[in-house]
């Protein structure tokens, strides 16, 4: 085939044949793979948010293979940011959901099998739906961008062409992990400054949690979505809580927290329902092209002949994995509820909203990214399916309150990992990777470590505590979320449906408000998932997440000249959110043992602002240096 427009030519043309899936590529992958994919587990369970981590892995891949093995081709690095990514995507899947089963009471504590096998079927069920639609919804669309497939293969190439940057990384992970046993082992740093007053029936809330891993979001992700996410904060802790009042005397601050737990943040929830939805209803079209072109799939066993660059995953293969999945996904379920007949519906049921969303996650990272995409929309959406047909079939209790977080949590892992194969297989286009080859690794990346996220789970529940208010917790505020719409559908609990309705206003009011800036051109949108993650997380995730956006906007604008692959901002704030979240389990590691950690105690606000500071202004310095 001709190179045109919508083949570009690839960095490594399809005639050369370079070292690709190596040993070293995939032990390095499996490694980064396992390491990525716990720092965005505390990520997540913090800030309710993860990060890509294809950059920071690639990076680091570079430095590593031409460091340790002098060598290393761009083919094999693209091989290990293809893993380590995989290991970051399914963190973001796990933590959404699985928390929620100990949160309702069904599990005592994260179960390994069952959090291994959900982790581990969700993740091959997102690869495995995603890959035939790689030629439709990839290589013959080039108006979806794939924004983070596109950065990382520029940093790839600038890595091919002599380009480095590991130093940033490594700054930032020693940074990070300072700051964190500055906060939780020293508590030299305040986990949270904050602060209320009443007036009256009303109270006052401000505060900003002191997160360095938080910042460096808010730079990776600019300050428009940073933007949308305090606007978020904002109408549920500036406009919502003063307006419902209510306080009768005792701690301020304590009211402001009860009052947003028990009512405030399901405005959110309404306005992620609205956002899932409008998600499905504006890609309907694309989706539709991308499920036609299933019918013209060819895997490579059948087309022996095609360019290196063009084969994918044999289809029998592809089959023999999607039954094989199914049907442990089946026994897993029967397990989990212990009815044959109702295993059987949910898994039914999980297959068809998988296959629903992972084709919606596609479609939508090629829009926007897989950072960006509305995964908690969606979940819910699924959630809501499964319990509407619970609901309708006369099922209730516990067993209603398994099948459907099993659903969500299978549902959420494919939903994530699909819009993260998709990314890869966009980079794999550009640097001219082998398409099967990406494939089977993305398959041993989503084994490798799904064993590891029920022991990460199980010491940082223990350690800090998972979907609780406590200072210092780890709220796991999506797995909160669908503990309390099972409880509230199928047990005791009871949801606050005139906030849903007025959060799903919300969702509409954003709609109709970005429809009109994108008619009159405006840069500026208002996207509706930042904003109703905004209103679910408290206001003072949000504050260090601005900051990060305001430092990117001020220093380098929209991420400068050379694009992400020379920000060594993105850099160092990949490494900020490794060491922060490395080090909060190496500390969970240690309180596990039996460690008895020095603590400082500086119980002064002022001293936590001055630090928090200091690493702002550092970060700032190092935003507006130019990589080399």
């Amino acid at each position: 085939m001709p190179t045109d427009e919508k083949h570009p030519e690839p960095y490594v043309s399809h005639e050369r044949d370079i070292p690709e899936v190596t040993v070293k590529a995939i032990v390095l992958g499996a490694i980064l793979s396992v390491v990525m994919g716990a720092a965005n587990t505390y990520l997540g369970l913090y800030a309710g948010m993860t990060v890509a981590a294809s950059i920071p892995a690639a990076v680091i891949s570079m430095a590593l293979l031409r460091g340790l093995f002098r060598g290393g081709t761009i083919l094999e690095n693209n091989i290990v940011q293809t893993m380590a990514s995989t290991g970051e995507s399914l963190a973001a899947g796990v933590i959404f959901t699985v928390p929620a089963l100990v949160m309702v009471g069904s599990w005592q504590d994260f179960q390994f099998w069952p959090t291994t096998l959900i982790t581990m079927l969700g993740g091959l069920l997102g690869i495995i739906f995603m890959v035939p639609m790689r030629k439709a919804l990839i290589v013959d669309r080039p108006d979806l961008i794939y924004p983070e497939g596109v950065a990382c293969a520029e940093v790839l190439t600038v890595g091919e062409e002599g380009g480095s940057g590991v130093r940033y990384i490594v700054q930032g992970v020693v940074i990070g992990g300072l700051f964190k046993l500055a906060v939780s082992a020293f508590q030299l740093v305040q986990g949270v400054v904050e602060g209320a007053i009443a007036r009256g029936r009303t109270v006052l809330f401000a505060g900003s949690d002191m997160s360095v891993a938080l910042l460096a979001v808010g730079y990776i992700v600019n300050l428009q979505i940073a933007a949308l996410i305090t606007l978020g904060g904002a109408i549920g802790w500036v406009v919502a809580i003063p307006i419902l009042g209510a306080y009768e005397g005792g701690d301020a601050v304590e009211h402001a927290y009860a009052l947003w737990s028990s009512e405030v943040r399901y405005l959110g929830v309404g306005a992620m329902l609205v956002g899932g939805i409008w998600s499905i209803i504006q890609v309907r079209r694309g989706i539709a092209a991308g499920l036609t072109g299933l019918g013209t799939f060819r895997g490579g066993a059948v087309v022996a002949a095609a360019r290196r660059t063009e084969r994918n995953m044999p289809l029998p293969w592809l089959l023999g994995i999607f039954l094989l999945t199914t049907f442990a996904t089946f026994l897993f379920y029967d397990y989990l509820v212990g009815h044959l007949g109702f295993a059987a519906l949910t898994a039914a049921l999980m297959v068809f909203t998988a296959f629903l969303f992972v084709a919606v996650a596609t479609y939508i990272a090629g829009l926007v990214g897989s950072s960006n995409s509305p995964v908690s929309g969606m979940t819910i959406c699924a959630l809501l399916i499964a319990a509407g047909v619970m609901l309708a079939l006369g099922i209730r209790g516990e067993s209603a309150i398994l099948a459907t977080l099993g659903i969500a949590g299978v549902v959420c892992c494919a939903t994530c990992t699909s819009g993260d194969v998709a990314q890869d297989l966009k980079t794999g286009l550009l640097v001219g990777a082998t398409p099967a080859k990406q494939q089977w690794t993305e398959v041993i990346g989503a084994i490798i470590p799904a064993f590891f996220f029920a022991p990460i789970l199980t010491l940082l529940h223990t350690t800090y505590g998972i979907g609780t208010d406590a200072p210092g917790a780890l709220r796991a505020p999506q797995a909160a979320l669908f503990a309390s719409l099972s409880e509230g559908f199928f047990g005791d609990g009871a949801l606050p449906w005139n906030m849903i309705l007025l959060g799903m206003g919300i969702g509409v009011a954003l709609i109709v408000a970005n429809e009109w800036l994108e008619r009159s051109g405006s840069s500026f949108r208002t996207h509706v998932m930042p904003v109703a993650v905004g209103i679910y997380l408290p206001v003072s995730l949000a504050v260090p997440i601005l900051v990060g956006g305001l430092v990117r906007h001020f220093v380098r604008g929209d991420g400068g000249d050379g694009g992400e692959a020379r920000d060594p901002g993105i850099l160092f704030g990949s490494g900020l959110i490794a060491g922060e979240a490395l080090m909060g389990i190496g500390i969970a590691v240690a309180v596990f043992r039996g460690a008895d950690l020095p603590r400082v105690l500086v119980d002064n606000w002022l001293v936590s602002l001055l630090i928090f500071g200091a690493v702002v202004a550092l970060y700032s310095r190092i935003a507006r240096s130019t990589r080399e």
